[in-house]
């Protein structure tokens, strides 16, 4: 049973945590510029839901679920009397990049700027997936710190 949960949405476009490139004096800049924005909107969602809880900070064994969801392509819908239905010939599945990983690194790390866990290393169970939708993009996140059980 969990100790302390927080399941939140967060709207916007999840952006993968990418390399960062060099860019002269010791400075590093992410080579992606979506990422900034994705890990500010995951921060603001995260503070706001452990709001309701008093700021509780997670440092227990961690797990995590990531729902990511994207807006399907407009070559996925049919025209004319189809206009805004699916292609049957249309992936179920969201198997083109983003990649998961980077996904899923980019709003661990946002957690941890958001203060609702002490540190990424300390999620030792992860549930994720992308998949597509009607909507505008966004994100569910569930965290909970797990009681551990003596075996």
């Amino acid at each position: 049973m969990p100790a302390h949960e927080l399941k939140f949405t967060v709207h916007g476009l999840p952006a993968p945590q990418g390399s960062k490139r060099h860019v002269g004096k010791g400075v590093m800049v992410e080579s992606s510029k979506y990422v900034k924005p994705w890990r500010e909107a995951v921060k603001a969602a995260a503070i706001d839901a452990n709001r309701e809880h008093g700021f509780r900070m997670m440092g227990g064994s961690i797990s995590a679920t990531f729902r990511f969801f994207f807006s399907r392509p407009k070559s996925h819908y049919g025209a004319g009397k189809n206009t805004g239905k699916v292609k049957c010939g249309a992936p179920q599945a969201h198997i083109i990049k983003p990649d998961l990983s980077k996904l899923i690194r980019s709003t661990e790390d946002a957690l941890v700027d958001a203060g609702v866990i002490i540190d990424d290393c300390l999620i030792n169970r992860i549930e994720a997936r992308k998949d597509y939708t009607t909507l505008a993009p966004y994100a569910i996140i569930e965290i909970s710190e797990v009681e551990e059980t003596k075996q």
